[in-house]
């Protein structure tokens, strides 16, 4: 193959993280409704349901990004693997998402990811610093957000 006519593993990699990045801010600031951002937490089915649909339109808008960049990039994404890498960002997301408004709790009815920062040596800034948590959000997001973009990558049709 020419360099021309394919793109290596690095830089698919490369334009998928930016990819699902951006999308995943977007999805987030712009996409998600704000009856779904208020409620994402909430305890019951009102909040789970909320979190998926903010979870749903959050892997749409990042599905359009990846199969409109695919095109036109000629990034020649597996849709199988790109697939794959949405779902591990959609169930990730979902996990964190689920903890909004909880980020301050430590006891065992908080969210198990809230018990983790907190056992991870994260408590005292959670309960002393309002921008933690969504700090801790965002960063999680982020984290797995690359490894979405390594499956996502993988090899070239």
């Amino acid at each position: 193959m020419h360099a021309t006519t394919s793109t290596t593993a690095a830089a698919r990699f490369a334009a998928v993280y930016a990819l699902l990045t951006a999308s995943h801010e977007v999805a987030d600031y712009w996409v998600q409704q704000d009856r779904d951002a208020v409620a994402k937490g909430h305890q019951g089915h009102d909040g789970r349901a909320a979190c998926a649909r903010h979870v749903a339109s959050y892997t749409a808008t990042q599905a359009l990004a990846l199969a409109g960049a695919s095109w036109h990039l000629g990034l020649r994404l597996d849709w199988r693997r790109a697939a794959a890498g949405l779902t591990v960002s959609a169930v990730t997301h979902y996990v964190a998402d689920r903890c909004a408004g909880h980020w301050r709790e430590t006891g065992p009815n908080a969210p198990a990811l809230v018990r983790f920062a907190h056992r991870s040596g994260k408590g005292q800034w959670l309960t002393q610093d309002p921008g933690a948590g969504p700090l801790l959000d965002q960063s999680w997001h982020k984290g797995w957000i690359a490894l979405a973009a390594v499956v996502a990558a993988g090899p070239a049709r």
